[in-house]
């Protein structure tokens, strides 16, 4: 199938894989070239009923209920990125012959003659701030962009709608890149690396191969962080353009070829005359709204890759002295007697709360909900002598009760049974009693939230409903 002009797709048998936020997008875009597509999908539930609705009345067949079974003459599977490889219908495509892309893939093979560079972003932690950073960067320089992937507009919009883009700051998951074999960056950066997903990729070493195709073919910058060996180890594995080179981030003093951090400031020594001698200011870390370690380093990314693109040092300040972080990251709620209370709900894995409980002194940590299969020991061996208390919520807050007693016996902490829409209002008032002045009540979970809440934004909106309350 060839560059995805309109002529190609002409009576092409697509088969698409999902409904949810991807499939129903593809789908209609498919039909719209003039593919014969059919939808498969697991579930059978309303909310998928009315989707099938929606686009059966275009013309588009689907069929619910059995996401397994190869439809008959299918010459293409476009799948939801989400749907794990394992799965009888990828089996059966493999053996027929069929290859099976993603939504980024269909996008990338959608775009016009002379379309937009991408600058891509993937990681455990931080990829959305830091391609939101990048728009922002991008923005400030006056050029045309938009945040795209996994966040704001869908990738398919961007690439076929009528708006006009000199560059995308494109956020990629792990899932995404699996099904994006040809995807071909301009420049792009993998954050760090931590264990997650490991149900879906299989191991730790699969999971990391899938990161590392981010770097394929990119023409000028792979943009990696120097305190995580396992991103630069992709780099150099990975099969990129003569020319295209490693520039690494830093918190530390930035050497030739890398970002950092000098007295303050971030500073640039990969995009300049005589990288061996000069560095080029770019911003202050006053610049970078919460300057945290973790989202220091997310700005550097940001930079380093505005700078691959061509971005004057102006523009970086600007756009990152623009940016506003998403609520629920590291968002400070209020001061209540003398102890800041602080919002981020969107650690949902171990390495976020990590970085997150490394930007505070002492704490009274506010944790728990679903593991996912994480282990806390290494989490709370190195932030235990930071810990002045802990509350505990959740299905499995024992977990992290044991790692408390196992490598910080000494802090004081409160487990709470109780799974009802009080149970952070209480959580909060046990926080404030282990307090003292100039302590920080962070909210930084470490675990998934569907057990209590229907996701981490309204289980950061009951902390701050519950933190408001103190207040008054």
């Amino acid at each position: 199938m060839g560059s995805g002009q309109v002529t190609d797709w002409q009576g092409k048998h697509v088969t698409v894989a999902g409904l949810g936020v991807s499939g129903v997008p593809a789908a209609k875009a498919l039909h719209g070239l003039g593919a014969k597509v059919t939808v498969v999908n697991d579930g059978d539930d309303a909310r998928a009923r009315e989707q099938a609705a929606e686009l059966e009345a275009l013309g588009v067949t689907v069929r619910l209920g059995d996401g397994d079974t190869l439809p008959d003459s299918t010459e293409l599977i476009v799948t939801a990125p989400g749907w794990k490889p394992d799965k009888p219908l990828f089996a059966a495509a493999d053996a027929a012959g069929v290859p099976v892309w993603g939504d980024v893939e269909l996008a990338w093979r959608l775009r016009k003659p002379g379309a937009a560079d991408w600058l891509a972003v993937t990681g455990t932690n931080g990829k959305t701030t830091t391609v939101q950073m990048l728009a922002s960067i991008l923005e400030a320089a006056g050029l045309r962009t938009a945040a795209v992937g996994n966040i704001g507009v869908s990738l398919l919009d961007a690439v076929l709608g009528d708006e006009e883009y000199d560059v995308l700051a494109v956020e990629l998951s792990s899932y995404q890149l699996h099904w994006a074999p040809s995807l071909r960056a301009h420049s792009a950066a993998v954050l760090n690396l931590a264990p997650d997903h490991l149900d879906w990729h299989g191991s730790m070493e699969a999971y990391a191969k899938d990161k590392g195709r981010i770097y394929e073919g990119n023409r000028v910058a792979c943009v990696y962080n120097t305190a995580d060996k396992a991103t630069e180890d992709l780099v150099r594995e990975a099969d990129v353009e003569e020319g295209c080179r490693a520039i690494g981030f830093t918190l530390g003093t930035p050497g030739p070829s890398q970002l950092g951090v000098v007295e303050g400031l971030l500073v640039d020594r990969a995009f300049v005359e005589n990288r061996q001698k000069n560095a080029q200011e770019l911003a202050e870390v006053a610049d970078v709204k919460p300057a945290a370690p973790h989202n220091i380093a997310n700005a550097l990314a940001a930079a380093a890759l505005a700078r691959a693109y061509g971005v004057p040092a102006g523009a970086v300040r600007e756009g990152l002295r623009n940016f506003r972080p998403d609520a629920h990251r590291i968002a400070h709620v209020a001061d209540v007697d003398g102890v800041a209370y602080v919002d981020d709900s969107k650690a949902t894995n171990t390495h976020a709360t990590q970085a997150s409980l490394a930007a505070y002194d002492s704490v009274v940590w506010i944790a728990g909900g679903l593991a996912k299969g994480a282990t806390f020991d290494e989490l709370v061996a190195g932030a235990a002598k930071r810990l002045r208390g802990a509350v505990l919520i959740g299905r499995d807050r024992a977990l992290i009760r044991e790692a408390l007693a196992r490598h910080a016996p000494e802090v004081p902490v409160v487990d709470l049974e109780r799974t009802d829409t009080g149970a952070m209002l209480q959580a909060v008032q046990e926080a404030r009693r282990l307090a003292r002045p100039g302590d920080t009540v962070l909210l930084a979970p470490a675990c998934a939230s569907m057990d209590m809440f229907a996701n981490y934004n309204k289980r950061g909106d009951a902390f701050a409903q519950a933190v408001r309350e103190l207040g008054a």
